[in-house]
């Protein structure tokens, strides 16, 4: 890790313009010899001379103003090259038999009957960037550590799929099998770099763009979150996001520099391939993207390396005294450059160099093809390769490399530079045999004209495949690969839940307390504690998290370098290099993130953490969705809490703020496991079960099962009973439980709540008893979610196995001995209940809160959308006329009696509680 005086200041840079000048006689001296530079050399000579003055004041230490951007030229001078330790003349062998594998894979995908296609150009124009990296950078997972984390851009992934088979990692019947998954089970292989479809290969999944940078930059501070708390070496990783030019135009992907910058991950590096090129256009055809991203990321306090040109154009610049050929390299738009890169070498000497005699006198001894070959930078294996260098060395930044390259490099002239490029997936016969002589590769026209082009293997005891082979060795071990060395932990015994399983007793709390409460508890266990994670968007004091920062604190890399203003408090704000505390600021991405890396740490680097990610509910799954499947994707496990849940809960804060729906949205995530609790007891058995499912042993012998827990949790203050006597822990963790049988009343009836819901549905029966003679007994549904699921995986047994016994879904086994009507209650809206109104034994009635949110009373709220316990009862007694067991007649009487149709004549309910 850096040291503080390899950091970055406080202040970068800046101008002391209110600094008075205490020697203008030697600042005149300074502004006459800048004057006679302009004067006697000219303009280029002067700039030249100031560039080297900032340059040399940096060296010393000296705060000079950071400038937006530089020359659109290297960033690293030829002179300063280091040596180039590979075989240039195998690597290109290697990358040749690479880069023609990867697209006869994509090629023969299109095949007639198959059209599963998949994308090569983008491949094509990163091909020496990976191969720089497999062949001298990238570390495996030999040595027992996580090695390093490598993000693949997700259209790449031909190309690491073809390097793979190079290696015998795969085999030619799986390149064969590529996007056929499950028709050519177990060969197939996933479209993009997805682990959750092949656990054992890919490691980071990346195609939802701008997920990637922002996954990568998280996973380097993440990795140095474990070494600070000393639970895994983690200072020989180094985190590489390799992104695409038009992918940085996600929010997502810039949104979070700072951070980076902030703590000084040196342990990361962003390979932009600046193709120029989106997918259906340039990125920016009237500018220059690499302009652009320079001086975001200078600003944003990175470290920024420009490769923009390939060693061809040396000896130009060289020659380039006046400045002009730089001049000419700042002022041509990216559009122009893709011509250039579709044209002939007489166009661009004609177009590029014509209109200025100093540019044409550079190229005149040069011929047209000579010109036209003069190449970027991204595909010069030693710039590359001194751009890695200097990366890696780097110290106390984050570092990008803005690459320059052409989209669909190789391919031939129907493919390079073209913006239909992305969406061209077959080469005809002409286009591979262009191809295959552009490479130099010893294949046939017979072979090219008779079927399916071959895939190339120069064979197993090659030069090229024996060099692959020892780089490999030398950086330890084979990438990508995932592997899984974690080991089941040793859970927490029975009495670590015993508090919150006794109630609250005559004290009201919300469930968001009563889980704090259990988690203050797991934390103190000697054994898992120190892997808890706390993650929030600062809202720790909110969720009633702040008892935690004494003794956990808030992890800060710098510790707290100032006196806080509550210093003075029990709860004091306190920040340290050790906290076990993430406090990423106002953005649930960087949280998610965060809960990514940490969840998914138990396989990156072999030690399991437990990410508690807590949040206002409405900004999860609707918020940063997208996240919560990648965390399913990466196969991370954790605990995410939406809390302040509810429609109708959150009292006072209105739409944006009120949660009807995020239990709906969860559903649509295999990964995720959901439940909506009612009381801490059945929180401690929730949260039991998921650190045994996913810290401990499973029945096959493996570390934990690949699932992550989200829990809603409320805001609401209520008596929370002690455990029953009789408590179902099987219905509690299935999804639904009787919580409280009627007592009273002739007619029978069923009430089923889930959450914050369920003390409004015990009202409802008090009151069917006492004035409507109707017995109603309350069942708790803690997971409407999970009820649906099992009862989903039944159905589907039933419909592939006609001659074994048909299953019963839980849910209807659960309560077929109960009498009907069913009435179903949340403060969500109806789709969440209705998800298992298939498999209900009866009639089935759904009551929720359907539309926007507002800000007002609970009390209010509750019965303008008619969920409360009046309009509960009301239910009930509809369903129960419709079958006949009442009369009609009641249902007036007692619309009238509770006042339903006026909102301002309910009871306001409890006020506060913001945790």
């Amino acid at each position: 890790m850096a040291s503080g005086s390899d950091r970055n200041p406080i202040i970068i840079g800046g101008l002391p313009s209110q600094v008075p000048d205490f020697d203008p006689e030697e600042t005149q001296e300074w502004l006459d010899s800048l004057d006679a530079a302009v004067d006697e050399r000219g303009r280029e000579r002067a700039r030249y001379l100031m560039l080297r003055l900032i340059e040399r004041a940096r060296e010393k230490r000296v705060a000079v103003p950071e400038m937006r951007s530089t020359d659109y030229v290297n960033t690293i001078a030829t002179k300063d090259e280091p040596f180039f330790p590979g075989n240039e003349e195998i690597e290109r062998k290697v990358l040749n038999a690479t880069r023609w594998n990867a697209a006869v894979m994509v090629s023969r995908a299109q095949r007639p009957g198959i059209g599963v296609g998949g994308h090569i150009a983008t491949f094509a124009s990163s091909a020496s960037l990976y191969d720089v990296g497999f062949n001298h950078f990238f570390r495996g997972k030999d040595e027992g550590d996580g090695g390093d984390q490598i993000f693949f851009q997700g259209h790449a992934s031909p190309g690491i799929y073809a390097r793979a088979f190079l290696l015998d990692r795969l085999s030619e019947r799986q390149l064969d099998a590529f996007r056929q998954e499950k028709s050519k089970a177990p060969d197939g292989l996933s479209s993009y770099p997805h682990p959750r479809l092949m656990p054992d290969f890919w490691e980071f999944p990346t195609v939802s763009m701008g997920l990637g940078p922002l996954g990568a930059i998280f996973q380097a501070r993440m990795n140095r979150y474990m070494e600070a708390r000393g639970i895994a070496e983690t200072s020989k990783s180094h985190v590489w996001a390799f992104l695409g030019d038009g992918e940085m135009d996600e929010p997502e992907s810039l949104g979070q520099l700072s951070i980076a910058a902030r703590e000084g991950l040196d342990n990361l590096t962003f390979v932009v391939n600046c193709n120029l090129q989106r997918l259906d256009g340039p990125v920016r055809g009237n500018g220059k993207i690499i302009q652009e991203l320079e001086s975001q990321f200078r600003g944003a306090g990175w470290n920024v390396i420009k490769l923009v040109w390939d060693r061809s154009w040396d000896p130009l610049l060289a020659q380039d005294r006046d400045g002009v050929l730089v001049n000419r390299m700042n002022t041509t738009p990216d559009g122009q450059y893709q011509t250039y890169a579709t044209e002939t070498g007489s166009y661009i000497r004609e177009h590029f160099f014509g209109d200025d005699q100093r540019l044409r006198a550079m190229v005149e001894g040069m011929s047209d093809d000579q010109i036209l070959h003069l190449g970027r930078g991204g595909h010069d294996h030693r710039k590359i390769f001194a751009a890695f260098s200097a990366a890696k060395a780097h110290k106390g930044q984050p570092t990008v490399i803005l690459a320059k390259t052409i989209k669909g490099w190789t391919l031939g002239p129907n493919f390079e530079g073209r913006n239909a490029t992305h969406q061209m997936k077959k080469l005809t016969v002409d286009d591979l045999k262009g191809f295959r002589d552009r490479l130099h590769l010893p294949i046939t026209d017979k072979q090219l004209e008779d079927g399916p082009p071959p895939y190339y293997h120069p064979g197993r005891d090659s030069e090229e495949i024996q060099y692959m082979h020892d780089r490999r060795q030398g950086l330890g071990g084979y990438v990508p690969t995932r592997v899984v060395r974690a080991k089941p932990l040793r859970l927490p015994e029975d009495k670590t839940y015993a508090s919150v399983r006794k109630g609250s007793g005559q004290q009201s709390i919300a469930t968001t307390m009563a889980f704090v409460r259990l988690l203050k508890d797991l934390m103190r266990d000697k054994e898992i504690g120190k892997r808890f994670v706390l993650i929030a968007p600062d809202e720790y004091r909110t969720f009633g998290m702040d008892s935690f920062f004494p003794s956990a604190k808030i992890y800060n890399p710098l510790g707290q370098q100032y006196e806080a203003v509550d210093r003075d408090l029990l709860l004091a704000y306190k920040e340290s290099p050790t906290g076990q505390m993430l406090h990423d600021g106002i953005s649930e991405a960087g949280c998610t993130a965060s809960l990514i890396a940490a969840g998914s740490a138990y396989a990156t680097h072999g030690e399991p953490l437990i990410p508690v990610y807590v949040f206002y509910s409405m900004f999860g799954f609707q918020r940063t969705g997208d996240q919560f499947w990648q965390m399913a994707d990466q196969l991370s496990r954790g605990f995410v809490l939406g809390a302040t849940a509810g429609r109708t809960t959150l009292t006072g804060e209105g739409l944006q703020h009120a949660d009807g729906h995020s239990q709906l949205l969860a559903s649509t995530n295999p990964g995720c496991v959901a439940y909506d609790p009612a009381f801490g007891f059945e929180i401690a058995h929730i949260v039991k079960d998921g650190l045994r499912r996913m810290y401990g042993e499973t029945a096959d012998g493996k570390a934990g099962e690949d699932v992550f827990y989200y829990l809603t949790v409320y805001n609401e203050p209520i008596q929370h009973p002690a455990e029953p006597d009789d408590v179902d822990v099987e219905g509690i963790l299935k999804g639904i439980h009787r919580f409280k049988a009627g007592t009273q009343g002739a007619i029978s009836a069923q009430i089923m709540a889930s959450g914050v819901a369920v003390p409004w549905a015990v009202e409802a029966q008090r009151i069917l008893a006492s004035e409507w003679n109707v017995k109603a007994d309350v069942w708790s549904a803690t997971s409407w979610n999970e009820l649906r699921r099992e009862a989903v995986d039944a159905e589907r047994h039933n419909l592939l196995h006609p001659e074994e016994e048909q299953r019963v879904p839980y849910v209807t086994r659960k309560l077929s001995g109960a009498e009907g009507p069913f009435v179903a209650v949340s403060d969500w809206m109806r789709s969440v209940p209705d998800q298992i109104s298939r498999w209900v034994p009866g009639t089935y009635q759904s009551l929720g809160a359907d539309g926007f949110g507002f800000a007002d009373t609970r009390g209010a709220a509750r019965r303008y959308f008619h969920i409360d316990a009046q309009s509960i009862v009301v239910a009930v007694l509809t369903e129960l006329a419709r079958e006949g067991k009442v009369d009609r007649s009641v249902l007036k009487q007692a619309i009238d009696r509770y006042q339903l149709l006026d909102v301002a004549a309910a009871d306001p309910g409890a006020a506060g509680g913001d945790a």
